[in-house]
């Protein structure tokens, strides 16, 4: 193990089989953490990231629908029993979330959205709470950059991620006293993740995507690996004094 994080223990990252949360259980693994991953559907990529994590660091695969609390507190007992406990929470789970101005999003997909992105983040850290007082240990969550600078038509996505955001700050003063930390990384435009699906599904033109770039002072889009080193940073030990802070990674798009 490195000195990053714990010797024993693993760090869980929810949602792995997406681009960004494949792309932090590789890089934990690779700084020293033993990994645990979900997935809900994605079976082969969760493989794939798999077999990358063991090459590092002992990895384990869980199948976890994030709003069904038995099978989050299944999931989070099964990682401690097989890992020997637990010292980090990633929450970068989420569905693929279509641009649309509010004005035309349905309260019930409001609903859907909010259960998968809110209530699913508040399950899984529930469940992992005990375990994370007992190390001492890290939540992070991947958001968005888009609570701090609003792009129009994101509201269904930054909606709910503000609401985590919220929590992470809750979680940050309420769980302080128990040595566990809280923060969240915001990603901004990525040409893999979220951004290049959305480019792929045309929700983005290419006037817009030239307008998006105009508005990053860096000029460029970023990573999924950006987003990695963010996480690990804030979950490591060398973020032993950060808590309640957000993060975003996003080329200075929200100056």
């Amino acid at each position: 193990m490195g000195t990053d994080f714990p010797s024993t223990g693993a760090a869980l990252v929810v949602g792995a089989s997406g681009g960004i949360g494949a792309d932090i259980a590789r890089l934990l693994a690779e700084r020293g953490s033993a990994v645990a991953l979900t997935w809900r559907s994605g079976s082969e990529a969760a493989a794939a990231t798999l077999a990358d994590v063991t090459a590092y660091a002992a990895g384990s695969s869980h199948r976890l629908d994030v709003t069904s609390a038995d099978e989050a507190a299944r999931v989070v007992a099964d990682v401690v029993a097989a890992h020997g406990g637990l010292h980090t929470v990633v929450h970068a789970a989420g569905p693929h979330v279509p641009m649309v101005h509010l004005s035309r999003v349905a309260p019930e997909q409001m609903a859907r959205q909010l259960q998968q992105d809110t209530l699913g983040f508040f399950t899984v850290v529930h469940a992992a709470l005990p375990a994370l007082r007992e190390s001492g240990g890290s939540i992070v969550a991947v958001t968005t950059a888009a609570t701090a600078r609003f792009p129009k038509r994101d509201g269904l996505s930054s909606g709910p991620k503000a609401a985590v955001e919220a929590m992470v700050r809750g979680l940050a003063a309420e769980e302080g006293r128990f040595g566990v930390r809280a923060n969240a990384v915001g990603p901004g435009m990525l040409t893999d993740g979220m951004a290049e699906r959305l480019i792929g599904g045309g929700d983005l033109s290419e006037e817009a995507l030239e307008i998006t770039r105009g508005n990053i002072p860096l000029g460029r889009f970023g990573r999924a690996r950006d987003i990695a080193e963010a996480v690990c940073f804030l979950a490591s030990t060398r973020a032993g004094f950060i808590s309640g802070q957000k993060l975003d990674v996003d080329g200075g798009y929200g100056v």
